[in-house]
C-alpha cells in the first residue's frame, strides 16, 4: 500500500507489495524490493537499490549525498540487501568516486535509532548497531558484529566478523575478528565467546580461537609475526583462518 500523501518519483521502481507511509519521499533512480515497508516521513534518494523485506522507520534518510567536501555531484550508489531493520532517524549515505563509488549494506542487519553509516562503508550480514553508533567514511564491517550504543568508528577502519564493542567505544584502529573491545580508545578484552556459543561454535573451536587471541595479544609479537604463527594452526583449527584474514586486511594497524 502506498499512501496518497507519499511523494514517489515517476522513475522509482517499487515492487507491487511495497508499503510506503504518508509524507515519505522516494526520489529518482530508486529501486525497492518486495515486502519492504517504509514508514512515514522517510526520505530515500538515488541511485539506491533496496532489497526485499526491509523495514525503514520514520525520519530515516537513506541514499543522501555524502558529507564529504570532495563530493561534486557524481552519480554514486547505495545498495542495501534483504531483511534489514533501519530504525528512527538513521542516516545512510551514498559512496564517493574517491573509493568505489558505492556504499554497501548486506542483509539481516539491525540499525537502531540514530545510527549513521557514512559514504563508502561496506557492512556485512547479521550485524547489530545500537543507538547512536557512527561509522565514518570507508569503514568495513564483517558479519555478526555488535556495536554498543554511541560507538564511533574512525574512517578506513575495519572491524572483523564476530567482534563486539562496548557502549561508547571509540575505534581508531582495526579490530580483528572475534575480539571484544571497549574504551576511548578501544582496547581488546578477550574474545566474544558468548556470541560464538550462540552461533553454534563448539567449545573446542572457541578454545582454539582463544589460543589464537593469546598469540596476537600475549606473546609480544608484531602482526606479521603473529600471522606466521597462526598459519601453523589452521590445519587443526580452521576457525583461525577468519582471524588471519582480518589481520592481513588491516591497513591502520590493530587495537592493542
Amino acid at each position: 500500500m502506498i499512501d496518497s500523501r507519499a511523494i514517489i518519483h515517476p522513475s522509482a521502481k517499487l515492487a507491487d507489495d511495497v508499503s510506503v507511509g504518508p509524507w515519505t519521499e522516494i526520489g529518482a533512480d530508486v529501486e525497492i524490493g518486495a515486502g519492504t515497508v517504509i514508514n512515514s516521513h522517510v526520505v530515500i534518494k538515488g541511485p539506491t537499490r533496496i532489497g526485499c523485506n526491509n523495514k525503514i522507520y520514520q525520519f530515516a534518510s537513506v541514499g543522501e549525498e555524502c558529507q564529504d567536501k570532495k563530493y561534486n555531484g557524481e552519480p554514486t550508489e547505495l545498495v542495501i540487501g534483504d531483511n534489514n531493520i533501519i530504525r528512527e532517524g538513521c542516516t545512510v549515505h551514498r559512496g564517493t568516486v574517491q573509493d568505489n563509488s558505492i556504499t554497501v549494506i548486506g542483509s539481516d542487519n539491525l540499525f537502531m535509532a540514530n545510527v549513521h553509516v557514512a559514504h563508502d562503508c561496506v557492512v556485512g550480514d547479521h550485524n547489530i548497531f545500537a543507538n547512536n553508533c557512527a561509522l565514518a567514511g570507508h569503514v568495513h564491517i564483517g558479519d555478526h558484529v555488535i556495536l554498543g550504543g554511541f560507538t564511533a568508528v574512525h574512517q578506513f577502519c575495519r572491524i572483523g566478523s564476530h567482534s563486539m564493542c562496548g557502549a561508547g567505544t571509540v575505534v581508531l584502529k582495526d579490530i580483528p575478528a572475534f575480539v571484544m573491545s571497549n574504551g576511548n580508545t578501544a582496547k581488546p578484552h578477550g574474545i566474544n565467546s558468548e556470541g560464538l556459543r550462540r552461533r553454534g561454535y563448539s567449545a573446542e573451536a572457541i578454545q582454539n580461537i582463544r589460543r589464537a587471541y593469546k598469540v596476537i595479544y600475549r606473546n609480544g609479537l608484531k602482526v606479521d609475526e603473529a600471522v606466521e604463527q597462526l598459519q601453523q594452526m589452521t590445519s587443526a583449527t580452521p576457525e583461525v583462518e577468519l582471524l588471519i584474514q582480518s589481520l592481513k586486511a588491516s591497513t591502520r594497524g590493530i587495537i592493542r
